[in-house]
């Protein structure tokens, strides 16, 4: 069977062009409105578990032009309890998902258990549940550490499992 332009015009115009604008729209869409993840540890147990999936809203503190450096302007700054997603410190491809607690020039304490930012008790907060903080500094018993500038603070709900802001 032979192809004719007229068969071609069809098939771009019923079936090849539609895809070829979903497919864009999907990849305009992921990177820089909203962006799927999978869960894949119990550091935000309770809140999200093993295998739970979200959507991560980017442009809301500013989505990164692909391959340019360029950021786009953010609509606010992340506030106390926010659930945050980045890219690992430490392993530079690997995203993690974590609660935002603390921004530039915040102070971050610790007295008989209880968290205190900017020199406020934090109650009620998913981090004050499962808080464990015997890792390095953030350990210290009334040690207080200040974020330092261009960065922030982030801790797992489930403190006791999380690679978080205490190990960087």
């Amino acid at each position: 069977m032979k192809l004719t332009n007229k068969t071609w015009i069809y098939l771009w115009e019923e079936w090849a062009k539609p895809i070829l604008v979903a497919v864009l729209l999907a990849l305009l869409i992921r990177t820089f409105i909203a962006q799927p993840f999978k869960i894949p540890s119990s550091s935000m147990y309770p809140t999200l578990k093993i295998g739970d999936r979200i959507f991560v809203n980017k442009f809301i503190y500013g989505a990164k032009v692909p391959f340019t450096g360029i950021k786009l302007p953010k609509l606010r700054d992340p506030k106390l309890g926010d659930i945050v997603v980045f890219l690992s410190p430490i392993e530079k491809k690997k995203y993690l998902v974590k609660r935002y607690i603390a921004g530039e020039g915040d102070t971050i304490r610790i007295t008989d258990g209880e968290l205190f930012i900017n020199g406020k008790a934090i109650q009620g907060s998913p981090f004050n549940k499962f808080f464990y903080y015997g890792r390095g500094e953030f350990g210290v018993e009334n040690k207080v550490i200040t974020v330092p500038e261009g960065s922030f603070y982030a801790l797992g709900d489930n403190s006791a499992n999380s690679l978080d802001s205490r190990y960087w």
